[in-house]
């Protein structure tokens, strides 16, 4: 489970530009009930639930959000979609991910189905705990691409042959690769990535998008833009920065 819980608050000001809540995150108990068959998602921005947001607005499939209270979630946690058409609770930003793509009209190949899936579990299973290093109660205290590690840079070896991640251009495999990476300049801000360059380059790529705007918010995503950006130029960040005190 993605800890971002904003306990401590180190820059108020900060908090309030990442924090920025565009229309598609104000809760509306009564908008769900007046939508039928809906697919409803319970979550908050802080959360994995913006990642679950991309891919729905990059896959075309409208989704509203749920009166927090009301989640559904067996542990209480976010995200968690509600599928009222087909009955269905779906739990896990990764499953999240693999329900509304493949309940999306994508036309996609069984060949290319199966390459998004399995980034997408790839996305979940190994990049998360390298991106986010945790105590045994769950804190995220620091990042593990403050140094090398192998698995990315094969993931960049990968991306200097390719603009994304699989044959046919961006897919949700790239919303759940990319939505991990960026968070890390997100929330340990002046961290620098430019050893691998052709990750970089695709972080960028991937922030750019206009539903990546959308969901995340327009703050973070100029700022995300602006520090890759900086990192591509081989311009250090500086010392990196926790931008919450405790996740």
């Amino acid at each position: 489970m993605f800890r971002l819980v904003l306990i401590s608050l180190l820059n108020a000001t900060v908090v309030a530009a990442f924090v920025s809540f565009s229309p598609p995150y104000r809760y509306n108990a009564g908008t769900t009930t007046a939508l039928s068959m809906a697919k409803v998602l319970y979550g908050s921005q802080g959360s994995r639930s913006p990642l679950c947001n991309w891919a729905a607005y990059e896959l075309d499939v409208p989704i509203t959000m749920g009166d927090l209270p009301k989640n559904p979630h067996p542990f209480g946690q976010i995200p968690c979609l509600v599928d009222e058409e087909e009955d269905a609770t779906c739990f896990e930003s990764g499953a999240i991910l693999s329900y509304l793509y493949t309940h999306a009209d994508t036309g996609d190949s069984q060949k290319r189905k199966a390459a998004v899936l399995s980034w997408i579990s790839w996305a979940n299973a190994s990049l998360d705990p390298i991106c986010f290093l945790e105590t045994p109660e769950g804190k995220v205290y620091d990042t593990g691409l403050i140094g090398p590690n192998r698995r990315v840079e094969r993931l960049d070896e990968i991306l200097s042959k390719q603009d994304f991640l699989v044959d046919g251009g961006f897919s949700t495999a790239d919303v759940a690769v990319a939505a991990y990476l960026l968070y890390v300049p997100q929330f340990f801000q002046g961290i620098d990535l430019a050893r691998w360059p052709n990750v970089v380059r695709y972080m960028k790529d991937c922030a750019s998008r206009d539903a990546y705007g959308k969901a995340f918010g327009p703050q973070v995503q100029n700022y995300l833009v602006k520090s890759l950006e900086v990192m591509e130029g081989g311009e250090s960040g500086g010392e990196k920065k926790k931008l919450f005190g405790v996740f």
